[in-house]
């Protein structure tokens, strides 16, 4: 079970760790991080990096790829060399998946016309740009492999579904029990739709603190897409 998950500076990065915790369980699993170039790269922030061991071009196939967003997944929309990394290897994939915002570089690949879809809150009429249905649903399986996951922690949740399909609801029970994932959040304000006015206008006057935002395209304010 190969598991490819792409970095470039600007990734959000519990769209990486949270997967990773539970993919990595899978039976006789090989996780790779692959970039352009192998060597460190800085999440959003700029202040948390995690390596590359390989590059794309000595990654050529996969049985499961996970796409995560943040800043760096907008800046790569036009990256025609990272687009054409994807295309290859979902022609090898049992899974191609995403988290977060990387669903728009799953978009520009060309991956997502005509299915549904879902992303971060602040990116559903960029992810319709490029012919995908938004849905709300935190997961979203589509045909051929195709999953999508909500904003950031909601890969989480992603990673858990792709281990029941593919190791069997108690292997994915016992990942669950491993990380102790058992939301009781404090708040009930982790989607667009539940929060409170004044929590969505406080992130929209939130500055951006990053110190790779020269990397971004417009995105939502304050978040963290």
């Amino acid at each position: 079970m190969r598991i490819v998950i792409p970095l470039f500076d600007g990734f959000t990065a519990l769209d990486v760790a949270g997967p990773y915790e539970i993919l990595r369980m899978l039976p006789e699993s090989d996780v790779v991080f692959a970039a352009a170039a192998p060597g460190a790269h800085a999440d959003g922030e700029g202040l948390l990096h995690l390596v590359a061991t390989a590059s794309f071009s000595e990654v050529t196939e996969a049985d499961l790829l996970l796409v995560p967003g943040g800043p760096g997944a907008r800046a790569g929309l036009t990256d025609e060399a990272l687009l054409d990394w994807i295309r290859r290897l979902h022609a090898t994939t049992a899974w191609t998946t995403s988290v977060c915002t990387g669903s728009l570089l799953l978009g520009a690949a060309g991956l997502l016309n005509g299915l549904e879809a879902t992303t971060h809150w602040g990116a559903i009429d960029t992810l319709e740009s490029y012919g995908a249905t938004y849905t709300a649903r935190r997961v979203v399986e589509q045909p051929g492999g195709i999953v999508t996951a909500a904003g950031v922690s909601s890969g989480i949740d992603m990673a858990l579904r792709l281990a029941e399909l593919i190791a069997g609801r108690v292997a994915a029970e016992a990942y669950q029990l491993a990380i102790e994932y058992d939301p009781q959040p404090p708040f009930d304000s982790g989607s667009y739709a539940k929060a409170s006015p004044e929590a969505k206008q406080y992130l929209a006057d939130r500055p951006r603190r990053t110190a790779r935002s020269a990397l971004a395209a417009p995105a939502a304010p304050g978040g963290t897409d």
